[in-house]
This record gives C-alpha cells, structure tokens and sequence, in this order.
C-alpha cells in the first residue's frame, strides 16, 4: 500500500493542473528548497513566489495577485498560517472576498516533537469562525488530489489543513465523486456513528471494524469539509443511530466536534463524545504517540462507543 504525504499530491496534482491553466499560482515562506512545493518551483518559476518567513506578507500578497484574475494556492506551516496572519486570512481574503487557497501543511501534531509552538491544534476553531472562508481536510492522497483539482475551480478563500507525514489510504483510487461540502460515508451503520476528518478518517475506519467484532454497527463519515459543514449528513445520522463519537487532530473546542455538536443539539439530540486534545498544551512526540496518549484510537473509540449504547 502506498503511503504518501499530501503535501505531495497538492505538488504534483497543481503541476498536472498548471499545464494548462498558467493563472494557477504557488507562494511559500521559507520553503522553496523543501520537499513541499520544491518540483512546481522548479517547473514553473515564473508561477511561484517565495516570501520567506513572512507570513502576514504571503496573504497580503496572494490577495493581490487574486485580485489580479490569479489562482494562488499559499503553502506554509499551518501552526504559523493560521494564527501569525489571521488578520490578513480575515480582511485580506474573506473579508475582501478573493479567490485564495491557504494550505496549512504539517497541521495538527505533525512538528509532535516540536510541542505547542508548533502544533495547530486550534486552527479550525478560528478559520471556521471568520464569515467567507472555507475550511477543509483531506484524509489521504485520493482525496487530497480530487480537493485540490476542486479547489482550482472553487471560487472563494479556502483554508486547507494537511500533515506532514505519509498517510495511509482510506480509498481504492481517486474514482469517486468528490464534492465540497458534502460528506462521505465510508462505511454504514445502524448503531452508532463515527464522525471524522483529515487523518483520524482512518482511525474511524479502524474503530469500524473493532466495534463490528463486538457486534456493533458503526457508520463512518468523512466529514472533509468543515465549512460549510454538511449538516444533513449530521442530522439523518442523529436520527438514525442512536449515538455519535467525533474524532479529530484538534483541540475539543471548536473544531469538528463543536461543528457537528452544534447542529446535533439544535436539531436531534443524542448521547455524543467529543474526542481529540483536550484543554491543555499537547505533549510532545511522534504523531502516532500523541494519538495514543490522548485515546484517538481504534481501540478507545470502540471502548466510548460501547459506553454511550450501554454495553
């Protein structure tokens, strides 16, 4: 199975896409040189822009060249795109209206070892919360290749969270119909659903099948889009299991599982748990140790879903 970073794909698919659509766009801060966007660089110079570690500027600058019929597609780290120039995200871009696409590459816990001022953890909740901007996360590189080939013709500022590291896939190919807002259901069920984005979508698949051994049905949602949030998908699933577990590489407070709490409790109300980092400075550590010690796991899920059906 392959295992490649989305980071990658946003790369190569952008470099397919800008053969023939040279208003495509790519700026970076500090990373020309890095495996992120180093081959489009290479292949088209005069479509990059490097602003080094100026993050405010690379809004402010890819604003004006949206504002000048281009496509930009901004590549920083999200723990710095998504807190250092919020300003510039809200006025420059949403407020403003352009045609931005900020990819926040290494979310999450990806600098796990770096701790918190590397970490973004909090990014959903404040992206999401600003009037005009999309919010959205792939969960592997099938996904990341139909996102991004949906992005370019998107109009309107997005905010796009990856990681940094190799993903295990969650679909057999790209051949599916991609849609932005509009969840999909990996897998069906009666019992209960699990309701994920970015890379706990396999986690969720994982928990699937370690509930269904305990002969339980789990339905499985990639909640891809968190703004706007499909909350159709949310309420048929309220309505039609009797409990709800969200997972997410984000902070409890106001990310997915606040979204998806938001439309449950307004409209039909069932037992729900939220699960991701909790109120404190995540530990620092590899991806799959930081998982582990806050229970976003196969295992646990499987544990709080047969808590909340009162097995």
């Amino acid at each position: 199975m392959n295992k490649i970073p989305n980071r990658q794909v946003i790369c190569e698919t952008l470099l397919e896409l800008a053969k023939t659509d040279r208003d495509i766009m790519v700026l970076a801060s500090d990373s020309r040189g890095s495996a992120a966007m180093a081959p489009f660089a290479k292949a088209y110079p005069e479509q990059f822009v490097e602003v080094g570690i100026a993050e405010q500027n690379i809004v402010g600058i890819s604003a004006g060249l949206a504002h000048s019929g281009k496509k930009p597609f901004v590549t920083s780290p999200a723990c710095f795109l998504s807190m250092r120039s919020i300003e510039q995200i809200k006025v420059d871009v949403a407020y403003s209206a352009t045609n931005v696409k900020l990819v926040g590459i290494s979310g999450g816990v990806s600098y796990g070892a770096l701790g918190m001022s590397h970490h973004s953890v909090q990014d959903l909740a404040v992206t999401r919360a600003i009037p005009g901007l999309a919010v959205m996360m792939p969960a592997d590189r099938h996904e990341t290749k139909r996102m991004t080939e949906a992005l370019v013709g998107y109009t309107g500022g997005v905010y796009i969270r990856i990681g940094r590291n190799p993903v295990e896939d969650v679909y057999e190919s790209d051949d599916y119909e991609f849609v932005i807002g509009k969840a999909v259901t990996m897998r069906d069920g009666a019992d209960l659903t699990i309701i994920a984005s970015g890379e706990t979508v396999r986690v969720a698949l994982d928990a699937h099948e370690a509930l269904k051994s305990a002969g339980l049905s789990a339905r499985v949602l990639n909640m891809h889009t968190i703004k706007p949030l499909d909350e159709e998908a949310i309420r048929r699933a309220a309505s039609e299991t009797r409990a709800i577990i969200t997972v997410e590489e984000h902070s409890i407070h106001g990310g997915l599982g606040a979204a998806v709490a938001e439309v449950v409790v307004q409209h039909k109300p069932v037992p729900m748990r939220i699960l991701g980092i909790p109120d404190e400075p995540a530990i620092a550590g590899k991806t799959a140790e930081v998982f582990r010690h806050y229970g976003l796991t196969a295992d646990n899920i499987k544990r709080l879903g047969l808590e909340l059906l009162g097995r």
